[in-house]
């Protein structure tokens, strides 16, 4: 028992009092270090635990105008209520992250820009600088979840922005009615309850009157009776006071008309037609597809399908059926035309006899249609392309090959279905050589001209000066010879064609067996460039009709030019393997008459070749 004297100075205490009261001290101490061990712990506990995070949101407000962010996490009432979490252990707190810092940093609600209010955290205004990642947090000792809330401040040039993003898009029916009102402005709480309410369509300040179809009443605009001419951009602009300052926010509002809510409303499938039928090919990928008309409905989503025998592409679970989302193909005024395909990858013939069915439906009703499908013959596209293709190019490889070589191929066809003349006339020479008698010309002749038609390609050629006997005369000889060859090859320079020459007289004598029906045929070798001027009558005439192969130097002499080729072309055709004793004989030949001629001529020929080469040296280039 504890016994407490007072006294005139003060209260006693014995010994037991004592006792008690340092016991009592005790005690005190000790729940007192318990409750901070207490606190601590829980502290802890609430840094210990992970917090979920919901994702980001996105907020876009121009520079000086008021930003109330909303913590999106109370978007979800039957999660979150900010009612709930006054009666609860959850804490709502702001944090903001900079780009600058790795960590979320508390929101230092001291500041006078800033001002929180039950879930809205208000930036009044909102700058460049306050741009950033704010962060909304419900936690408690057990529980933790986030979610961002990223603040674009943008630049605005005057009151209205015509290409703003709408906080919020209408669809009104045309003849009815709507009220808008400005979002937001009821559900925020103002700090001052003076405010105004700016409205402005398509960035237009229009006055709105009674007499027309909008009014203005109070804060809201009032669409007695919608039109096409009302749709579009609403912008409402809130001013109100605060410490002597006027603020602001802006909300937009998109008006879509669409068609009223009158007539059928039920959905009308368009393909497959009554009367369409889909072709198909056995064996290819089918493209079956599926349009429909969807009337407008508000706030519904309609759905079209494919079915086959009755079940969706997932119940079936073949893997060769599949159908994408429908794709919108046209809009007017809220009502859609929707396309869905269905594709079949390796059409077999049993799909013929499924049941494919395109449906629709929304609220008001159902409609479906069947498609169907006939086999077409299979035509070889690849095969006749890849064909066409081949034979395209065979023919232009024929064609440049032809170009190119067509001397050489002209050659080999007529070594292979030509005829020996030989077996057919009885001329003695293949080719009768006519040429102008001084010394670079018949040089070319014997040397280079001769020897190759007799050495190279077999022919039997007769040159006047060589095979011409002492003793005749010059015209009867030539016009035997000529008449004697199968060919005249004409060697033209600016002397071989000069009146009073033999060349002339050769030359004559060729045409004149050509123009008979004679098997004699001409051929004209340009040794040297000659002007036409300078031709005779009869060479230019000639000249119209017959084969011109120039002589080009150096260029032309090798045996497999084009220069030879071309020649080979005109002459008879020879077989260089029946040549050699003809060759032979030749070389002789020319041996003794050139031994002949040169001891035994008369005195009469000798004084008529001095005439022709007297002429001949008399001529001009």
């Amino acid at each position: 028992m504890v016994a407490f004297f007072l006294g005139g100075d003060g209260i006693a205490l014995d010994g037991a009092g004592w006792i008690w009261l340092v016991f009592t001290f005790l005690c005190l101490c000790i729940l007192r270090m318990g409750g901070y061990s207490l606190s601590d712990t829980q502290a802890a506990l609430q840094s210990d635990v992970a917090c979920y995070d919901w994702g980001v949101c996105s907020v876009r407000v121009y520079d000086g105008e008021v930003a109330p962010l909303y913590c999106p996490l109370f978007s979800y009432p039957t999660l979150y209520s900010y009612s709930q979490t006054q009666n609860s252990s959850l804490s709502l707190l702001w944090y903001r992250h900079k780009n600058t810092d790795d960590l979320e940093q508390p929101i230092n609600l001291k500041l006078h820009t800033l001002h929180k209010d039950r879930e809205y955290l208000w930036i009044q205004p909102a700058t460049a600088e306050d741009a950033g990642l704010y962060i909304c947090m419900l936690r408690n000792i057990s529980t933790c979840v986030k979610i961002g809330v990223q603040l674009e401040v943008i630049q605005r040039d005057g009151d209205c922005d015509i290409g703003a993003r709408p906080h919020l898009n209408l669809s009104v029916p045309i003849q009815s009615n709507r009220t808008l009102s400005c979002p937001d402005l009821h559900t925020l709480t103002l700090p001052n309850s003076t405010y105004s309410v700016t409205w402005y369509h398509m960035c237009s300040n229009v006055v709105f009157t009674s007499l027309s179809s909008v009014e203005l009443k109070g804060d809201d605009v009032v669409i007695h009776m919608m039109m096409e001419t009302f749709a579009g951009l609403y912008t409402c602009v809130v001013s109100y006071q605060m410490n002597g300052r006027k603020l602001n926010f802006t909300r937009t509002i998109n008006i879509k008309a669409v068609v009223p809510n009158g007539g059928s409303k039920v959905p009308v499938i368009l393909n497959p037609a009554k009367d369409q039928i889909y072709s198909v090919t056995v064996g290819k990928r089918a493209t079956l597809f599926c349009q429909t008309y969807l009337p407008y409905l508000e706030l519904e989503k309609q759905e079209v399908w494919w079915t086959i025998d009755g079940k969706t592409v997932e119940q079936l679970g073949d893997p060769r059926f599949s159908s994408p989302e429908a794709t919108l193909v046209s809009e007017y005024h809220g009502d859609e035309t929707k396309e869905r395909l269905l594709f079949v990858d390796d059409f077999s013939s049993d799909d013929l006899l499924r049941e494919l069915n395109c449906s629709a439906r929304n609220s008001k009703g159902f409609n479906s249609s069947r498609a169907e499908l006939k086999l077409e013959a299979y035509v070889p596209t690849i095969e006749l392309g890849c064909g066409l293709g081949v034979t395209l190019a065979l023919m232009l490889m024929m064609f440049v090959i032809y170009h190119v070589f067509w001397l050489e191929l002209l050659l080999l066809y007529r070594s292979w279905f030509g005829s020996d003349e030989r077996y057919t006339d009885d001329k003695q020479y293949d080719v009768y050589i006519s040429y102008a008698r001084n010394s670079e010309e018949e040089e070319f002749v014997l040397s280079t001209l001769r020897r190759v038609l007799e050495t190279e390609f077999g022919y039997s050629v007769c040159v006047f000066d060589r095979d011409s006997l002492p003793g005749g005369t010059i015209t009867d000889d030539t016009l035997r010879f000529v008449g004697l060859s199968r060919r005249l090859v004409v060697v033209v320079s600016p002397c071989s064609a000069v009146r009073g020459t033999q060349a002339l007289l050769e030359l004559q004598a060729g045409l004149t067996s050509m123009m008979q029906g004679g098997s004699l045929r001409v051929v004209l070798i340009q040794f040297k460039p000659v002007r036409r001027q300078s031709w005779v009558k009869e060479l230019r005439q000639a000249r119209l009709a017959l084969t011109l192969i120039r002589w080009k130097g150096e260029k032309s002499a090798p045996v497999s030019s084009r220069f030879w080729k071309q020649l080979q072309l005109e002459l008879p055709m020879r077989r260089h393997t029946q040549h050699t004793a003809l060759t032979k004989n030749t070389d002789t030949q020319l041996t003794d008459k050139n031994s002949n001629i040169a001891n035994t001529h008369t005195e009469n020929t000798y004084t008529g070749k001095q005439k022709l080469i007297d002429s001949c040296s008399t001529c001009a280039v």
